[in-house]
């Protein structure tokens, strides 16, 4: 049997050595397959952003495994590689000095190559870094610590759209690298800057992280620590302690809704945040540190200030040796009126409100339950009628198949005391865990 085959038809001879070869139509049973419709670029670049952050830092890979899968992405193809490569780029994570350094010469090496006939002004790959992470970063000589500053102020006008800055929490950066990232070109697209340590210092004149905060006015997170109460002027009272230095101008930051700063009484950035207006200020995580003990500290005239506006306030303390406990305000929940999340530290403040007839505070934690606070709570139960959950935020439940005795003692026993008074008003008692005991 032949067939014939045409553009359009197929067919079919079942007998061509006859006299009169008759032909037969076949007719196909199902339609034509049609070519598949690529994926627009947009599709691809959320299917692809969703895996990097599956490969990320903070998820369950290994290091290693995690760098190895986002390279093979890079690989598919050559259309996906040009849509991975600014995924790629766009969160880096820095786990090591040796990485840094690579990575600045990366960007530098690219940006000599760039030119100004480019459409885009800004160089690749460094425009397209939006996150630098650098919260793993270790310097144990002063020899690294010289390394990261000078590739800190190389990479800083590299990286003219970046929006989250991070930074490792127990390196100290120089007035250079500060200097370098105010100066920079694109400052005011930072949203968040994290995991900066700073001196606490009693000085009036500003410094080169107030001249950052200047640049970065679009600013939403901010998270600074201090060095804690490590010298002895913080101990002497002065007169002009709370007055604005000279010259001073207040800090435009319209945006900036979440502020921590942890372990510092007082330093110029703190005084020009306290001096200046914060409009958007809703979640604020201070060390609480009183007058009385630490003349110099500005925490309670900070909360008092800027306390009209906040829904959330977390008073912590680091733990670190040696650990030193100082006291919290008592006027919280009157300077503090629309407080939804009230987090305190030890020692436990007597809390008063006698300016508002009620409170909207939701959920309370405590550091550790205590029955002189437990008496303390339950006078200001009345007035506290959305008050739905009392977090103990240092302590957990025990697991079960404990003996009551266990359960019973210590600070278990006083847990299930605060539960069993506080559920009477329907109000739960939860542990570290955001966890509610058994019954």
């Amino acid at each position: 049997m032949a067939s014939r085959t045409t553009s359009t038809a197929v067919w079919l001879k079942p007998r061509p050595l006859a006299s009169c070869p008759s032909s037969f139509l076949l007719l196909p049973l199902l339609p034509s397959k049609s070519a598949p419709k690529p994926l627009p670029s947009d599709v691809w670049s959320n299917i692809l952003g969703f895996a990097f952050a599956l490969y990320g830092p903070k998820t369950s890979f290994a290091k290693a495994d995690a760098a190895r899968l986002s390279l093979g992405l890079l690989l598919i193809s050559k259309d996906i590689h040009a849509v991975a490569l600014p995924l790629f780029y766009a969160h880096t994570y820095v786990p090591s000095l040796s990485v840094l350094e690579k990575l600045v010469a990366r960007l530098h090496a690219a940006d000599q190559q760039w030119d100004s006939i480019r459409r885009i002004p800004y160089s690749a790959p460094g425009r397209w870094i939006q996150t630098l992470d650098m919260s793993a970063l270790r310097c144990d000589s002063p020899e690294d610590l010289l390394r990261l500053d000078s590739a800190l102020h190389r990479i800083s006008p590299l990286v003219p759209l970046m929006v989250n800055l991070v930074m490792a929490p127990q390196i100290m950066l120089s007035r250079r690298a500060l200097s370098s990232f105010a100066e920079r070109e694109g400052a005011c697209n930072l949203r968040a800057l994290k995991g900066v340590q700073l001196w606490t210092s009693r000085q009036a004149t500003e410094d080169a992280f107030v001249e950052l905060l200047r640049a970065c006015t679009r600013l939403e997170e901010l998270e600074i620590s201090g060095s804690g109460v490590d010298s002895a002027e913080l101990l002497i009272a002065q007169d002009d302690a709370f007055a604005p230095p000279p010259h001073f101008r207040p800090l435009q930051l319209p945006f900036l809704h979440r502020l921590a700063a942890l372990s510092m009484p007082t330093s110029p950035v703190l005084r020009a945040l306290l001096l200046s207006p914060l409009p958007a200020l809703r979640h604020l995580t201070l060390t609480p540190y009183d007058e009385r003990s630490v003349p110099a500290s500005l925490i309670p005239r900070f909360i008092t200030t800027h306390g009209t506006q906040l829904t959330s306030l977390y008073l912590y303390t680091v733990k670190q040796w040696p650990t030193a406990l100082f006291p919290s305000p008592t006027t919280l929940l009157e300077t503090c009126p629309f407080l939804r999340h009230l987090s305190l530290e030890l020692p436990l403040p007597i809390l008063t409100l006698t300016t508002a007839s009620e409170h909207q505070l939701e959920v309370l934690s405590v550091a550790r339950p205590s029955p002189e606070f437990l008496d303390v709570l339950e006078g200001l139960l009345p007035k506290l009628p959305k008050l739905r959950f009392v977090r103990a935020r240092d302590v957990k439940w025990l697991r079960g198949g404990m003996s009551a005795r266990a359960q019973q003692a210590g600070v278990q026993g006083e847990m299930l005391v605060w539960k069993r008074k506080l559920g009477r008003r329907g109000i739960q008692l939860l542990d570290a865990e955001w966890k509610a005991g058994a019954e």
